[in-house]
């Protein structure tokens, strides 16, 4: 299957008409037709049936569909690189974040850099870990920052500093009293936290077995910030990442947790990746910054 016949036969797929598809690939019908009917003489089978108007994939079509998605998303991304080029814009720094560190301190890194290289074009993502990494190994993305220091060997990592665990308590909540949340204060409450076995939960799992006690999620969250709904709700107490600005939250009070593990955040690259002048200074911005925010 070729470039166009590909991208023909995604559109095809997720419109389900001729007329829908040309028009989100800007072409003419009888030309969309024609490409679709070129692309079955070549592959030997049917992808679709006509079925009044529209276009009713084939078993083999639902066979391919998978893979012809990924081999376009990849196509695509082939040519936003091409297009930057052919603008001008050879200055795109791209990064990614997960959740915290996007709402903490990437926008005051972003400011930082803009105000040295006011030309290049920036393009930021917020994703989860997993996300995060197949970014990177797609060239979306030449940075991550991630609260995880454990990578797989394509992945290089540069710790840049730590954080700690906040609990999240609603603000009529008897605990709002304490100074501190212990772990031993948890275990009247319904807990909301990190799920298994993500790293934020085998820290606190860690430390709460340490005092000789257990560290139990009533309900348990993928991304910390979607605990604040929950609080607000009354539906518990969380215990989550400290690096979010909670204070912008209306409706919940922040505690620290009394003898909280340690939450690295790290700068993550794709190993064997040579950075541009621009993705250096942004780097150099990321370090500068976390230096300033983070603990050691």
């Amino acid at each position: 299957m070729r470039a166009r016949q590909l991208e023909v036969f995604t559109a095809v797929m997720r419109v389900g008409t001729v007329t829908g598809a040309a028009q989100s690939l800007n072409i003419s019908q009888p030309a969309l037709s024609q490409i679709l009917l070129h692309c079955e003489d070549e592959l030997g089978f049917k992808l679709f049936d006509r079925e009044k108007g529209r276009l009713r994939p084939t078993a083999e079509a639902l066979e391919i569909h998978a893979e012809a998605e990924r081999l376009f998303a990849g196509l695509e991304g082939l040519r936003r690189k091409t297009q930057d080029l052919r603008l001008g814009r050879a200055g795109v720094v791209r990064v990614a974040a997960s959740v915290p560190p996007a709402m903490a301190l990437l926008p005051d890194i972003l400011a930082r850099y803009r105000a040295g290289y006011p030309d290049v074009l920036l393009r930021s993502h917020v994703a989860p870990i997993t996300s995060l990494i197949a970014l990177l190994r797609a060239g979306d993305a030449a940075f991550a920052m991630a609260m995880d220091d454990q990578m797989t060997p394509d992945i290089m990592v540069e710790r840049l500093g730590v954080t700690t665990f906040c609990c999240l308590l609603p603000n009529d909540h008897q605990l709002v009293d304490q100074d501190t949340v212990s772990f031993e204060d948890l275990q009247a409450e319904t807990v909301i936290s990190y799920r298994s076995p993500t790293r934020p939960r085998v820290e606190l799992d860690k430390a709460a077995r340490a005092q000789g006690l257990d560290f139990s999620a009533q309900l348990e969250i993928e991304v910390s910030i979607s605990a604040v709904g929950f609080v607000q709700a009354g539906l518990g107490v969380a215990v989550v990442d400290a690096l979010m600005p909670w204070h912008q939250f209306q409706g919940v009070t922040t505690r620290p947790l009394q003898d909280s593990p340690k939450l690295p955040l790290s700068l993550l690259t794709l190993a064997g990746k040579t950075l541009s002048r621009a993705e250096e200074g942004m780097r150099d911005e990321i370090r500068k910054l976390c230096a300033e925010r983070l603990i050691p």
